[in-house]
């Protein structure tokens, strides 16, 4: 035990969540309405979005790519599912199954242009986004989805509690959504044999290739669970505003990068954790939600979006230098 939390203690996610605890302190003295259960509820459920696509970005940075399509994905699978529900009536399994389903197609469409094509996925997934993103726009022309079915804007709402101001609280869609697939994201990275073969291919392609690691396959994998991850994260985002419109999610791209890459995720490849994400997002998220409470303009977020990228990456790249110059002082 003493071993383990020192290794915890040397680990990118101490000193995170140290400043995580830093900020919550202060935010609590700045304002009287951060550390209350409302705000932190109702960060939890619109965060969840982004939170379900930092796992399936964070697959994508450990296996040595990136992917800046998913919004766009995401968007086409929202508008797909929630036209087809509401002309056929479809169930939650079916509306699940069809969002996930686009989700991964658009994957699958980045996974082979990467693989085949043999170009940089940076290159690839900008001009897919573009693509997609064109195209849902052209198709619709930009018309929004008022009307919702009855049963997918009521959502779902387990263990509800009532407050004594009338408030109810629940475990809803998003909450739901988010935990689910942060547990699958572990699970497929942590315990299973595509879990290490993925970290591989990040840590060093070549060495991957001649192990006899089918390359095309782990990239085909790795995008289309991108894509499944934007197909429900659409979902939540969906039941949680009761609309869909087409230009609304491209975006956020930046957002979800910086949440993975301040959870220690390399754009390098083969370094990243679920846990490093969760606390990526958490951060990202008071951050954020701070500057609101306080009055601070909303054109600040973006400011610092930027430079915790810049920071993040900066870090990154002064730990591999220094990791490099010991291994050949050594």
């Amino acid at each position: 035990m003493p071993e383990s939390f020192a290794r915890f203690r040397r680990s990118h996610e101490f000193w995170l969540l140290m400043v995580i605890a830093a900020l919550v302190v202060f935010l609590s003295i700045a304002t009287d309405s951060f550390l209350t259960f409302q705000n932190l509820f109702d960060l939890l459920t619109s965060y969840a979005f982004l939170g379900i696509l930092a796992a399936g970005l964070l697959v994508v940075l450990i296996s040595g790519g990136i992917d800046i399509s998913f919004t766009a994905t995401a968007s086409i699978a929202q508008y797909v599912t929630m036209l087809l529900a509401n002309r056929y009536g479809l169930d939650w399994f079916t509306v699940f199954a069809l969002a996930t389903t686009v989700g991964i197609a658009c994957g699958a469409i980045n996974a082979v242009l990467v693989d085949r094509l043999n170009i940089s996925s940076i290159i690839v997934t900008i001009a897919t986004l573009n693509i997609f993103f064109g195209l849902l726009v052209f198709v619709t022309g930009g018309k929004y989805i008022y009307s919702l079915p009855d049963w997918f804007s009521k959502g779902i709402y387990w263990f509800e509690y009532i407050d004594a101001n009338e408030i109810s609280y629940g475990i809803n869609l998003q909450i739901l959504a988010l935990v689910v697939m942060f547990a699958l994201t572990w699970l497929i990275l942590n315990r299973t044999n595509i879990g290490r073969q993925i970290y591989a291919l990040g840590g060093n392609r070549e060495a991957a290739q001649r192990l006899g690691f089918n390359v095309f396959r782990l990239n085909l994998l790795v995008y289309c669970y991108m894509g499944l991850t934007a197909g429900v994260a659409s979902l939540t985002q969906a039941q949680l505003a009761q609309s869909v419109a087409p230009t609304v999610l491209v975006g956020k791209e930046l957002d979800v990068l910086a949440a993975v890459v301040l959870g220690g995720a390399s754009l390098m490849g083969g370094v990243g954790t679920v846990l490093g994400t969760i606390l990526g997002l958490t951060l990202l998220a008071v951050m954020q939600n701070g500057l609101i409470l306080m009055g601070v303009s909303s054109y600040w977020s973006q400011f610092f979006v930027g430079a915790v990228i810049l920071i993040s990456v900066s870090a990154t790249a002064l730990s591999s230098r220094r990791k490099r110059k010991g291994a050949m002082t050594a």
